[in-house]
């Protein structure tokens, strides 16, 4: 298909949808529950399609389905440098079709195809190419142990992955888990957010087409109660999961339940972007109103904090104000579109809501404050961008996260106020600092609590690159050769090199 023609793309790929279908041992199959679960145009509230909500027998058949393929001599032999090769041909087949998953992308989220092309498919095909090279270099290592014994460790697979993910990138969120699984000699479940199915099932065809064995990956569709028996299933080995902290609780609590399974875990934030007086103020606004309002805040990392030294608060607030006022809100698939829908009517009374909230605590908004109830946007769930000024540290709609287009700004003197509010969260996933004081912005780094911590950029992303939180912000990391870790277990073998020698 062609790029640019957005909206025959999306008359096409909607015709083609598989409505009710599970993929499972390599074929799409009809789901045996018959619960439907409708999938909406957050930008429309047209219906796309329905998809099943997965029950029990659907959820034990693709676990079996994951099983068999684990212990199928085809994958359990494949060598190393041969699963490699998979993933590379994976990671083409997505660049190959990365307009019509951009374009489900945004039908099914409400983000701009725009956003979609540049932010979350290109990651997607090159996860896959990093993990292929790791395929045959993760490896065990000889141990030089007391005694007359050759002692060495292997690296081995743990087996089948439930990866669960959540609505905000989710092509890109199933990628980051099933790349460093296959790559290991796992087999997954996947099972999508209810909200966003339609680039994991187009992901399950492709797969198909790479080659991938029959069970490797199986795709089941459902809201909570799927995630849930997934989770619980003796069946399964691994959960990874990027969603809600209260959700990654319960999947704890599953686990320890069930068969103690490992699992990994990325959750909220609610994370400081610190802006120093003697930043470039250019660059440092720029940067600041992407890392709230890009993806409509819908982003885990999104700089929702704003902490600016006093002496330049009342200039970076005047700035965006304007960019906020500025910024074209409305058709996701339209190219000059600079934010889109927020993804179900249930998250826009969310955002709304808080929205309220930060009225009441106190906060005062400088820009935006409401629903977008322009008469092209009136059906859809859109959001004005929105800027809190007068916001304190304590305040809900400082603690809480909103994940949609909201703003706090929250002024500071000198940096020990600001490590200390920074640090004032129960979240940990990401931060950042904008200083020409290189020795300061060191220091922040050390002191403040998070999993990454940004130096005069925001939102820096590679496969390269470990993602992750502490405290309340998670377990485990993304990416990298760190999330290789949590996809294999080390089995020692000892090897008696003395005939003599006593057990």
């Amino acid at each position: 298909m062609k790029d640019g023609n957005y909206r025959a793309i999306a008359k096409e790929l909607k015709a083609g949808l598989k409505a009710g279908r599970l993929f499972v041992d390599g074929e799409f199959v009809r789901a045996r529950s018959k619960k439907k679960i409708a999938v909406i145009n957050p930008a429309t509230q047209e219906l796309l399609t329905d998809i099943a909500e997965a029950q029990a027998d659907d959820v034990n058949n693709a676990v079996a389905s994951a099983q068999r393929a684990f212990e199928s001599e085809e994958w359990r032999s494949m060598d190393a440098a041969a699963r490699g090769r998979l993933l590379w041909k994976i990671g083409d087949l997505i660049e190959k079709h990365k307009t019509e998953l951009a374009v489900l992308e945004s039908l099914s989220n409400g983000k701009t195809v725009t956003e979609a092309l540049r932010g979350d498919i290109p990651p997607a095909w090159d996860i896959f190419r990093y993990y292929a090279g790791w395929a045959n270099k993760y490896h065990g290592e000889t141990i030089p142990v007391d005694g007359p014994y050759l002692n060495y460790t292997l690296r081995e697979p743990v087996g089948v992955v439930g990866a669960i993910v959540a609505w905000n990138y989710p092509l890109l969120l199933a990628c980051w888990k099933i790349a460093p699984a296959l790559a290991m000699g796992n087999t997954v479940v996947l099972k999508p957010a209810e909200q966003t199915p339609l680039t994991a099932l187009y992901f399950a065809e492709l797969l198909n087409k790479a080659g991938v064995p029959p069970g490797v990956v199986n795709v089941v569709t459902g809201a909570g109660q799927t995630g849930s028996l997934l989770a619980r299933h003796p069946g399964v080995d691994k959960i990874a999961f990027t969603g809600s902290t209260e959700t990654g609780r319960r999947i704890l609590q599953a686990s320890a339940e069930s068969n103690l399974k490992r699992v990994s875990l990325e959750l909220g934030g609610k994370s400081p972007n610190i802006v120093f007086a003697d930043a470039d103020l250019d660059v440092a606004t720029q940067s600041a109103f992407r890392a709230i309002f890009a993806n409509k805040g819908e982003i885990c990392s999104a700089g929702s904090r704003l902490l600016v030294e006093r002496r330049i608060y009342d200039e970076m607030v005047d700035r965006l104000r304007e960019k906020a006022a500025a910024l074209k809100v409305g058709d996701p698939l339209d190219p000059e579109t600079g934010m889109g829908a927020q993804v179900s009517r249930a998250q826009l009374r969310r955002v709304l809501g808080y929205i309220e909230l930060g009225k009441k605590e106190g906060a005062r908004v400088a820009a935006g404050g409401g629903r977008d109830k322009s008469p092209e946007n009136r059906r859809g769930n859109f959001v004005k961008p929105t800027v809190f000024t007068d916001v304190k540290s304590g305040m809900k709609i400082a603690q809480e996260e909103i994940f949609g287009p909201v703003l706090c700004v929250i002024p500071f003197d000198g940096p020990e106020e600001a490590a200390k509010i920074a640090n004032h969260s129960r979240y940990g996933l990401v931060a950042a600092v904008w200083t020409r004081d290189v020795g300061l912005a060191h220091a922040l780094a050390r002191k403040i609590r998070a999993g990454s911590v940004w130096i005069n950029t925001y939102n820096g992303f590679d496969s390269a690159s470990p993602f992750g939180g502490c405290k309340e912000s998670g377990m485990g990391r993304e990416m990298g050769v760190h999330a290789l870790e949590s996809y294999t277990h080390v089995k020692s073998v000892w090897v008696a090199l003395d005939r003599d020698v006593k057990a």
